[in-house]
């Protein structure tokens, strides 16, 4: 092998060394640069950067923060999680009981708006939490309006809402008058959203493209947190959330 080409396996942050101290490059079974071999099996080295993103993933994991409601996966009627904290920055017509998240949650959404407005941009939340009895009466009325069809591609059943966890927020701006639309894409706001949410720890839960596997449609306003390691890779390879846990979960 030449040059900078490796094996289609490779994995630069894996280091192998023989028991005698000495590198072994991956999957390479041949003799050492001194043209020896020892004979031994090697010894999988773990580097710093692999260790830390498998603790980092690990913890949030052991948080709840990859809990996963859909349509296949619903939550109890009676879950509400325990840390529900006051969001900073809200549509102020809105009903208080939609104005928490998780606390880590909270937090994370205040340090966006609040390095959105340093950009010029106002990006607030309509609604965050709600209980199962608030989605139902939500979805009920969807249903009552479009049809349960129609209703079942934009509005979850109740159980069936992530807002029940504390960890989803729909959020909007003035520029669309606070409403949830999919032109927020094309608004400053809706394109920073997009480009910066994961440097904060949140994902677009619903992105466009995804509707068969999301079973949503496209969704440029609603946000999931799931912790800033798993939101960066999941924006980077462009999955969604279900995607993501089935790969690495």
């Amino acid at each position: 092998m030449s040059g900078n080409q490796f094996p289609a396996d490779y994995n630069p942050d894996i280091i192998i060394l023989g028991e005698n101290g000495r590198l072994i490059a991956q999957g390479d079974d041949t003799p050492h640069s001194d043209g020896k071999s020892d004979g031994k099996l090697p010894v999988v080295v773990e580097s710093e950067k692999s260790v830390s993103r498998r603790e980092a993933l690990k913890r949030d994991l052991d948080k709840g923060l990859f809990i996963l409601v859909n349509k296949q996966n619903p939550v109890d009627s009676s879950y509400k999680p325990e840390d529900l904290t006051a969001i900073k920055y809200f549509a102020p017509d809105r009903p208080p009981e939609g104005r928490v998240m998780r606390k880590e949650a909270a937090e994370a959404f205040n340090k966006l708006s609040e390095a959105a407005a340093k950009k010029g941009h106002t990006i607030i939340v309509t609604t965050a939490y709600r209980s199962y009895d608030f989605q139902s009466n939500l979805y009920n009325n969807y249903v009552k309006y479009h049809g349960k069809k129609e209703a079942d591609t934009f509005s979850a059943q109740p159980g069936k809402s992530e807002h029940q966890t504390g960890l989803a927020a729909d959020v909007s701006s003035p520029s669309v008058n606070y409403q949830l639309t999919k032109d927020y894409i094309n608004t400053p706001e809706g394109k920073w959203l997009n480009d910066n949410a994961y440097k904060f720890g949140f994902i677009i839960r619903f992105p466009n493209g995804k509707e068969n596997i999301t079973g949503y449609v496209y969704e440029p306003w609603h946000i999931r947190y799931v912790g800033k390691t798993a939101a960066k890779e999941i924006f980077n390879e462009g999955l969604t959330l279900e995607e993501y846990l089935e790969k690495e979960i």
